[in-house]
């Protein structure tokens, strides 16, 4: 149901609109990216690089107490198949940072703990990134986006999104394009915001059903009905991808600017 991309050809054209963006349109001098070990993050990493140059690309590790050691171990083999310079990666535990919020705030629930996280990364990137002028690369894809599935000024909190018109599905093909290991293009998702933490099971269903629905929906213009038919789910599975996607549409837009007429609150 899902077609396969032209990976080539997406690495061309995204290589060459991120450029575009960091350094004419936003007139900066590179990109920073958090780097997990996961797909998403991955690949924009090395596409940055790509695109941008190593030499103007910093590459983060943000592990925290949740964070598997074959995470760090995988974000590692993608900083060396990035080819940026030793001088241009760093690693910083946040745990510390997120400890300190547990004495400020209190106890927090696994969610809280998990969205604070998050925020603390996005608070580190920027600080790197101003203080070098550049511009925090994101990493979310188009399934994650349609659906929700990011924390809002967490990973969303970001300048750019490169990997936001391509689902799950097709961020792995464009994995493999780019030489990295099937060992990452292929791991099963998870933010890693606690531990054993997956997206599967937080989602109640994999992308391989996820992808082809929102294809389905958005791409094609199909109707919940003839979605369901042409992936071959049941209705209530596409209504249900239908609730992610509606029931978070205020994380994809800004805030709103509530209206007031002049002719109302003008006095005179």
């Amino acid at each position: 149901m899902l077609p396969r991309i032209n990976a080539a050809r997406v690495e061309q054209l995204l290589a060459e609109s991120l450029r575009r963006y960091v350094f004419e349109e936003a007139g900066r001098e590179g990109g920073v990216v958090g780097v997990s070990g996961g797909v998403d993050s991955a690949v924009a990493a090395v596409l940055t690089a790509r695109a941008l140059g190593p030499e103007k690309t910093h590459l983060m590790i943000l592990p925290s107490a949740a964070t598997p050691r074959e995470d760090l171990e995988d974000a590692f083999r993608v900083v060396e198949h990035a080819g940026v310079p030793r001088a241009n990666v760093e690693v910083i535990d946040i745990e510390p940072l997120l400890q300190a919020f547990d004495g400020a705030l209190g106890e927090m629930t696994t969610l809280e703990r998990g969205n604070v996280a998050a925020r603390v990364r996005m608070i580190v990137l920027h600080q790197r990134a101003y203080r070098r002028r550049y511009l925090v690369i994101g990493s979310s894809d188009r399934s994650e986006l349609l659906i929700g599935y990011f924390t809002k000024y967490g990973d969303g909190g970001v300048d750019v999104l490169p990997l936001g018109g391509l689902y799950k599905t097709w961020v792995r093909q464009l994995a493999l394009h780019l030489g990295l290991p099937e060992r990452i293009a292929l791991k099963p998702s998870s933010p890693r915001l606690w531990p054993g933490q997956t997206a599967e099971a937080e989602l109640g269903m994999g992308y391989e059903v996820i992808d082809p629905v929102l294809y389905a929906v958005f791409d094609l213009g199909l109707s919940a009905e003839e979605a369901a038919r042409r992936v071959g789910v049941s209705l209530g599975t596409v209504e249900r991808i239908l609730r992610m996607h509606r029931s978070s549409e205020h994380k994809r837009k800004p805030p709103p600017v509530l209206s007031l007429p002049l002719s109302e609150i003008l006095e005179g």
